[in-house]
């Protein structure tokens, strides 16, 4: 049995990594988080230790160490996004392996300098890239190596999940802690297209706001419009009123259903890890590398046939 640390032990997705500890005969030790919204924790691990300052939860996991049943092997990370390379770097000098969401951070530098740290401690970092393991996006993965074609797949992706006006007063909302909207709600997408499709080969920003953002993705399989949004008037008017999030994703036409099987893909992704299989730097460079340049990237009008339909809404 594993002893993890938890850090962002309140966010949204830490419930899916608590129930992943546990479903894996892990041990949560301890949590830390600036809230205390943390209540979840007593139906999954009671008997966890909770911080809400960093240096008290530091002080602790050192405490930890001294005794060899006690001490952390892995520190889970679902802070906000532009404190991952802060806890990632903390996790690994504590002589820990560390699970880390998406994005796992803005740049290659970044990840260089990751890659730096993990051989000054001889620990490793692993990345959640669920839908890696959906079996959906597995098939698809396998019929694209397998088939015989000539010309690239004509893909388009359409990603919008409607949020209230908190959005923008949270961190999320803040490009300086979220790195928009490409990275903070897009960037598992721009990993699973490179995952089936292989390498990037040319990268255009059509669109980008606070809400929501557009452009051309073509790697060596596919040619891939992209639109993502956070605003509710982006639904399609077929699901207005009935849904609040809308997905697809079509290849040649097909639509690619993948709306179910998540429930478990944290829990699958550890049971990776644990086993020697999980993703790490590289494995998450090309991702990192796409948003990171649709960042920097000024806006420019579509070529023919590279613009998403739902563009046509914003002219």
């Amino acid at each position: 049995m594993k002893n993890f640390a938890l850090i962002g032990a309140a966010g949204y997705i830490a419930p899916r990594h608590m129930k992943a500890i546990k479903e894996t005969g892990n041990h949560l030790a301890v949590g830390y988080d600036i809230n205390d919204s943390v209540g979840i924790i007593d139906s999954i691990s009671p008997q966890s230790d909770f911080f809400t300052e960093f240096e008290r939860f530091q002080e602790h996991a050192w405490q930890l160490k001294r005794d060899s049943q006690r001490a952390l092997d892995y520190v889970a990370v679902c802070s906000p996004n532009h404190l991952h390379h802060a806890h990632i770097a903390a996790g690994l000098r504590l002589g820990c392996d560390v699970i880390c969401e998406k994005p796992l951070v803005p740049t290659p530098e970044l990840l260089d300098e990751l890659a730096r740290i993990e051989r000054e401690t001889g620990r490793r970092i692993y990345n959640i890239l669920q839908l890696r393991h959906h079996q959906a996006i597995l098939d698809l993965k396998r019929k694209v190596a397998t088939e015989r074609r000539e010309g690239k797949h004509e893909v388009e992706l359409t990603y919008i999940t409607s949020r209230g006006k908190w959005y923008m007063e949270s961190w999320k909302g803040d490009p300086r802690k979220s790195f928009g909207i490409a990275t903070n709600i897009g960037v598992h997408f721009f990993d699973m297209l490179h995952f089936i499709f292989g390498k990037l080969q040319k990268n255009v920003l059509h669109h980008a706001d606070n809400a929501k953002a557009a452009g051309y993705l073509e790697y060596e399989k596919a040619r891939v419009p992209w639109f993502l949004s956070i605003d509710a008037d982006d639904l399609p008017k077929s699901v207005q009123g009935k849904q609040s999030t809308y997905r697809s994703i079509t290849v040649d036409g097909e639509e690619i259903e993948f709306s179910g099987g998540f429930t478990d893909l944290h829990t699958i992704s550890y049971q990776e890890i644990l086993a020697g299989r999980g993703y790490g730097i590289e494995d998450a460079r090309h991702c990192v590398e796409t948003v990171n340049t649709i960042r920097s990237a000024q806006p420019q009008a579509p070529a023919a046939g590279e613009g998403h339909p739902f563009l046509n809404r914003l002219m």
